[in-house]
């Protein structure tokens, strides 16, 4: 037996070595070395393995026992996080598991797969999110393979405020059950309040996990090793379920006089927090909801707003007025909320509205509307007490801005641009939950809860001489400003391109001052910009992508990283479409060959988005 030299990554010495052993090896000396090398190989990308000086005991069962792959599809990096805390649970348990996002993983091998979990949110309307649209892809195409010998489960992650929700978490569920595949805990799908669902399901799979392990001989093998808790680094002391209190340093408006936008620019201390984050990462604030409105609830019901009230599963208690100021949410109308307020309003009009056959007079009457307007709608045709109603609430769920400076330049720091969202609707003025905070409530000397997000799908590349396009009209600019501040403290001054756009040049074009220093400076080498408002025909970055159509080729032939970054519904779709017909116009492709082109950008972290 022989080692093959071609395209080994060998020296000639250690294969001469390998030459030389192999041939004395018996079948078993064979089997035990290919478990003791799969038990330790710690460096494959995404593996996790049992400690290694247990690895030599474990590696004929490991052998025995069936691999997991976890696999993981996140826009914000939540499921990211989830399906990381259940690999390292499963592998503290003596398994060998193997963890990547969706796009990562080779789809060849899917029939290859023996225990399959996935956890995954769902984007939007009902989609996939970036880093899971070619799994999913695959997994509804007539390539997929009958699946009869993989065990699965699924944990979805969405918001109850979607129509669609978990609907991607649901969709893969479905189609993994037919393709042959055997459900080896079920589904759980999980609102914006996600922790103790996801605990739950981890739990539910460890334990079959555990039950499966104890009926396989491998088990008889490492009697020792049931339950072995795992060697996990500490966990961050403040987090999503904790967050830190940070204290407002600066709040200003970015916007000139005359502007139709407020757009805040803030600035908070981390100081003794221990956090800290990367350009591209978010911060979420856990917002408080309008005293006005808690109050005009509180005298809507009638309610003493001193009374003390249940606001979780733990047995907390909160005032009344805290319980909706702080902890619940008030401001959004969802399909489940409406049920259960049906259900002990008793109100006939609102039990007609959540009826089957009204779902899109439904649907539409959530549009816009808070629960107030609930009250005041469908009032409760008998006396409600407030323990029994904060029982139909869910929490209010974090906001999540991408951070707009770097860490490195701003030690201690974190610095965030938040537009400020005002309406009319339904004969109300409205503002956004954690803007309206912002801008009316939120002096320098508060301080807000906050939690640092990772997003390993939004950043730079590690090669600094790689060009990088970044598209963000309007708060859309945000990430983009952590860049620059990044490039500059390291002074890396690669090739940089920036399309932004707003209503006016004069009140709306932020952080002009810095956007214009940093071109002067060469950290940023173009910049292209389209202000809507101030010619007769508006003009969007889209626009001026097509403009200079032929050079953005140029860039991308020269394997530049696109980022895109703002609205997803409109200027995203209209951004990709625009990448779209330059692929066409400008290396000749034909629309299907353009779109498999900017597919194959994203399966290389070369098109990446941070949408909402």
């Amino acid at each position: 037996m022989e080692l093959q030299v071609t395209n080994s990554p060998f020296h000639p010495e250690q294969i001469d070595m390998l030459q030389r052993l192999l041939p004395t090896l018996t079948e078993t000396q064979k089997i035990w070395l290919s478990g003791y090398l799969a038990a330790t190989y710690t460096k494959k990308p995404g593996a996790v393995v049992p400690n290694q000086d247990t690895a030599s005991a474990n590696a004929v069962a490991q052998s025995a026992l069936r691999e997991i792959t976890i696999l993981f599809g996140s826009e914000t990096s939540n499921g990211q996080t989830l399906a990381e805390e259940l690999t390292k649970k499963i592998a503290g348990q003596g398994f060998h598991v193997t963890c990547q996002a969706l796009d990562d993983f080779k789809v060849k091998k899917l029939k290859d797969v023996q225990d399959l979990l996935i956890v995954t949110a769902t984007h939007g309307e009902g989609d996939p999110p970036d880093n899971a649209i070619s799994f999913y892809e695959y997994l509804y195409s007539r390539k997929a393979p009958k699946l009869k010998d993989v065990r699965f489960s699924v944990l979805s992650l969405g918001d109850q405020s979607y129509e669609f929700f978990c609907q991607t978490g649901k969709d893969f569920d479905k189609r993994l059950e037919e393709l042959g595949g055997e459900r080896l805990y079920p589904r759980v799908d999980c609102d914006v309040d996600f922790d103790e669902p996801a605990a739950e399901w981890i739990e539910g799979v460890l334990k079959k996990l555990d039950e499966a392990k104890e009926a396989s001989p491998a088990a008889a093998l490492t009697p020792n090793q049931q339950g072995r808790p795992s060697q996990e680094p500490d966990s961050p002391a403040y987090s999503r379920t904790n967050p830190f209190k940070a204290e407002i340093l600066e709040n200003l408006n970015l916007n000139g006089d005359g502007s139709n936008k407020e757009t805040r620019h803030l600035e908070l201390s981390l100081e003794g927090s221990n956090l800290s984050y990367e350009p591209g990462d978010s911060l979420g604030i856990v917002p408080e909801n309008d005293p006005n409105l808690v109050n005009q609830l509180i005298h809507e019901m009638n309610w003493d707003p001193e009374e003390i009230v249940p606001i979780n599963k733990k047995g907390e208690t909160r005032s009344v007025f805290d319980a909706l100021h702080t902890n619940l949410e008030i401001t959004c109308l969802t399909k489940p909320l409406m049920m259960k307020a049906a259900d002990i309003f008793q109100n006939d009009k609102l039990i007609e509205l959540v009826a089957p056959e009204q779902a899109q007079v439904l649907k539409d009457y959530l549009e816009g509307r808070d629960l107030l307007d609930l009250i005041s709608d469908f009032p409760p045709t008998r006396e409600l007490m407030p323990r029994d109603f904060v029982q139909i609430l869910r929490k209010i769920p974090p906001r999540l801005y991408s951070v707009t400076s770097s860490y490195k330049a701003n030690p201690d720091e974190v610095h965030l641009t938040i537009g400020t969202v005002r309406y009319q609707a339904h004969g109300r003025k409205r503002v956004g939950v954690c803007s309206g905070q912002s801008s009316e409530r939120a002096e320098p000397g508060n301080r807000l809860p906050v939690y640092v997000q990772r997003n390993p799908n939004f950043k730079l590349p590690d090669d600094p001489n790689i060009p990088v396009i970044m598209v963000g009209p309007g708060t859309g600019v945000a990430p983009y400003r952590s860049f620059m501040e990044e490039r500059e403290e390291l002074d890396v001054k690669g090739k940089t391109w920036l399309f932004f756009g707003d209503q006016h040049f004069s009140s709306d074009f932020l952080y002009q001052v810095e956007w214009q220093n940093w071109l002067k400076e060469g950290y940023l080498t173009r910049m292209d910009v389209a202000f809507s408002r101030d010619l007769a025909e508006k003009v969007y970055v889209q626009d001026m992508m097509m403009e200079n159509s032929h050079d953005l080729y140029q860039w991308l032939q020269e394997g530049a990283h696109v980022y895109i970054c703002g609205d997803e519904k409109r200027m995203a779709k209209d951004v990709h479409q625009t990448l779209r017909t330059i692929m066409e116009l400008e290396g000749g492709m034909r629309e299907e060959e353009a779109e498999q082109f900017l597919k194959d950008m994203r399966r290389q972290k070369r098109y990446q988005r941070d949408v909402y």
